[in-house]
């Protein structure tokens, strides 16, 4: 029996994840489970799974949770605080999908307590990637990663007891579905509403995650999530747009040898394997059927339309806080795009001139990645309000 410490239950990730749970009770235990604000979803949660520890984003969710669940002996909390408690409390594995920065302080601390790290927050090593690779190192942890794409890498390289390996590499090829607006030209994309670029043509995922693939600044954000994960430069990968998300990645070999991960896209597949790997176990996911599927097409990313991966390559160059600062650009250009108040085309317009304005400086510690989140938030919301009013 595992128990599993979930953190960001009601996304689409911790869904997929409580599924897995349901479907394998005697496998799996739901320990401890944290949400942001969804009180109604998280009660429903409480109830089905009974944990013994909850918590939410604030003390009114907290209180609004507590007296939905009078009747049950969960322990009710609220506050990052929480949260880190429960990633190192008992339990095996810590399955990571808080959304965004947020998420950085609790998977570190599911990592410092030696337990299985199920990592569906890329932002956590896209913003302090050598720290936390440093930490994994340090307390010799299991880290499984979560994200379609890098559990696809991580399937595809040749495997030991510690995990995947780079043996006889020779380029990883990264998939992208492209997005809503793949085929749109500058001038329809300047004028697309949030509604259409929260429409994923084959994903069902949350507004910011949705908005960041319409974007193609999640595959920036996968891009040096790879790098860190597989220790490997921007230049040792290559984004590859595959409309039909089927082929979920692939890595190249020296011999001439292609490798890829296939199959209908559902996130069961790459969460079931994280919590079981080595082993595999039905997921009740559709196999895949070819003559359904009949046509795979890839095609290059254009960087002119979609700048963001561009953006992100050059974070990772620049190195040291450069990419703490895009992310948090970002993340503040993708709430303001949600709440129109700049255009979609001004996301990566608006992430340009932060990196480009924000003093670069080295990581030696978690305070210089939050330093440097801050300053970049301030700046982009000064940017908005002066230039993109």
């Amino acid at each position: 029996m595992q128990k599993i410490c979930l953190l960001g239950a009601t996304g689409s990730i911790g869904r997929s994840t409580l599924d897995v749970i349901a479907q394998y009770p005697d496998q799996f235990e739901l320990v401890s489970v944290a949400a942001n604000a969804s009180v109604e979803r998280m009660a429903e949660i409480c109830r089905t799974f009974k944990p013994k520890r909850a918590v939410m984003g604030s003390a009114q969710a907290r209180d609004e949770l507590a007296a939905l669940c009078a009747d049950l002996d969960t322990q009710f909390e609220y506050g990052s605080a929480a949260m880190e408690s429960i990633a190192s409390d008992d339990c095996d594995q810590v399955m990571a999908a808080i959304m965004g920065f947020a998420g950085l302080r609790p998977t570190l601390a599911g990592i410092r307590a030696g337990k299985r790290v199920l990592l569906a927050n890329k932002e956590s090593l896209v913003t302090a990637g050598r720290l936390f690779m440093e930490e994994v190192a340090k307390h010799n942890v299991t880290l499984m990663p979560i994200d379609s794409e890098h559990n696809a890498i991580f399937q595809c390289l040749p495997q030991n007891e510690a995990g995947a390996t780079k043996r006889d590499v020779d380029k990883i090829l990264l998939t992208a579905s492209g997005g809503p607006f793949r085929t749109f030209s500058p001038e329809q994309m300047r004028s697309v509403t949030p509604a259409q670029a929260c429409a994923h043509p084959n994903w069902s995922m949350g507004q910011k995650i949705s908005v960041d693939s319409a974007s193609l600044m999640n595959k920036g954000l996968e891009l040096i999530e790879a790098c860190w994960l597989f220790d490997v430069t921007p230049a040792d990968v290559q984004v590859v747009v595959h409309p039909e998300s089927i082929v979920h990645s692939m890595v190249s070999f020296k011999d001439g040898s292609v490798i890829a991960q296939m199959g209908n896209p559902d996130m069961k597949i790459p969460i079931a394997y994280g919590m079981t790997w080595p082993a595999r176990i039905e997921t009740g996911v559709e196999a895949l059927d070819f003559f359904k599927v009949a046509q795979l097409n890839f095609e290059a990313p254009d960087l002119e339309r979609f700048p963001n991966l561009k953006l992100a390559s050059d974070a990772w160059y620049l190195g040291g806080t450069a990419m703490a600062c895009l992310n948090a650009a970002n993340e503040v250009a993708v709430d303001a795009f949600l709440k129109e108040q700049i255009s979609f085309l001004d996301i990566a317009r608006l992430n340009q001139r932060v990196l480009e304005r924000s003093e670069i400086k080295a990581v030696n510690d978690l305070e210089a990645v939050f330093a440097a989140d801050q300053a970049s938030r301030l700046l982009a919301q000064q940017l908005i309000a002066s230039e993109f009013a």
